[in-house]
């Protein structure tokens, strides 16, 4: 086949604070497409990339977290959907359409081709839901919600960054299941989408909100029943006050405090004492095994429209950076998808 261009996004230096653009460049080299002889590695050529909080935690040198730090002058990595170009997998062949860990690149040679997994239902459904509801994002809801959260009927439930990849379908999920549901977000046009897409009974704009307990106290005057935390900060510090007896807190993650050099204290900690909260955080990756299961649920969901999804397309690799960038300052609406090539 011979050389291919291939434009690349790389991390430049390891960041301390907020992320920029300039952090990240654009790079072209060739790639030869065709795998070396015995190889059992794939070639794809990505389709969509996932741009995903945890991604922050990987662009400083980070010890012992769960996931390893980028390389300063090497290719981002992610989430994404991609189609085989040559495999030496013997389940993988040429078109065949795959999901899993790839580059930010025009095209990939994945060496632990174990991380793709094939991609069988494509008739009616984007393929870029492959990077979210289809993925790990959705099964991160659906875990978090179902497992962590040990819901019941009647519930009172609460959702930082909830007009997000993941918190979008916990408040679905939470709705179908009978609870009350409000959720947090950054922007009027979220709170909007939260009620008016998502079936949400409230919500409101953290932004607007001096005192976030009294917000809290406003939308749940008899308190939290469960709480999907995705924030936070001075956000959990309030909902801890606020939380029922017995309430339970499912832990996916804590977008404000990635950007600081040093964490902020959570000061209502006491309150896990007091009420008997159980306060858990979970990796989706140790219940990949209930995907088969998740992914049959979910389709069926979307098929019958009892769940509707909403991504924030972001066109061209090059834009891959500041759609990233964009997660850190609430400017997307919905799952952050990168298009690199439609077919």
């Amino acid at each position: 086949m011979g050389d291919q261009a291939n434009k690349q996004i790389i991390l430049k230096n390891y960041v301390n604070g907020f992320p920029t653009e300039s952090d990240m460049k654009v790079r072209n080299v060739a790639i030869e497409l065709k795998l070396p002889e015995g190889s059992t590695g794939v070639l794809v050529k990505n389709l969509y990339l996932s741009c995903d909080p945890y991604m922050r935690n990987r662009m400083s040198d980070v010890k012992g977290s769960y996931v390893p730090s980028f390389t300063p002058g090497s290719v981002i990595t992610g989430y994404g959907v991609a189609t085989v170009i040559d495999s030496g997998r013997a389940d993988l062949r040429k078109d065949d359409l795959v999901w899993g860990v790839t580059g930010w690149e025009e095209y990939s040679l994945i060496a632990a081709a174990e991380t793709l997994t094939k991609i069988q239902h494509t008739e009616d459904i984007p393929l870029s839901y492959y990077t979210g509801i289809l993925a790990l994002p959705g099964l991160t809801a659906y875990v978090g919600f179902y497992n962590i959260c040990s819901p019941k009927k009647g519930d009172t439930v609460f959702i930082s960054a909830a007009s997000g990849a993941v918190g979008q379908l916990v408040g679905q999920y939470a709705k179908s299941f009978g609870c009350y549901v409000v959720g947090s977000a950054g922007s009027d046009e979220k709170v909007n989408l939260l009620k008016n897409k998502f079936g949400f009974d409230d919500g409101f704009n953290y932004k607007e909100e001096h005192d976030l307990d009294a917000a809290l106290k406003r939308y749940f005057p008899n308190g939290i029943d469960i709480y999907f935390e995705q924030v936070g900060g001075k956000m959990l510090d309030a909902v801890l006050t606020n939380m029922r007896l017995n309430g339970r807190i499912a832990v996916c993650g804590m977008i404000s405090q990635y950007n600081l050099e040093e964490s902020e204290g959570v000061h209502n900690l006491l309150k896990l004492v007091h009420k008997r909260i159980e306060m858990r955080g979970f990796l989706v990756f140790d219940y990949y095994h209930m995907y088969p299961k998740y992914l049959e649920t979910i389709l069926s969901q979307l098929r019958d429209g009892s769940i509707v999804y909403v991504e924030d397309i972001e066109e061209g690799l090059e834009n891959a950076p500041k759609a990233l960038i964009g997660l850190f300052h609430s400017r997307n609406v919905g799952k952050q998808v990168v298009v690199v090539a439609r077919e």
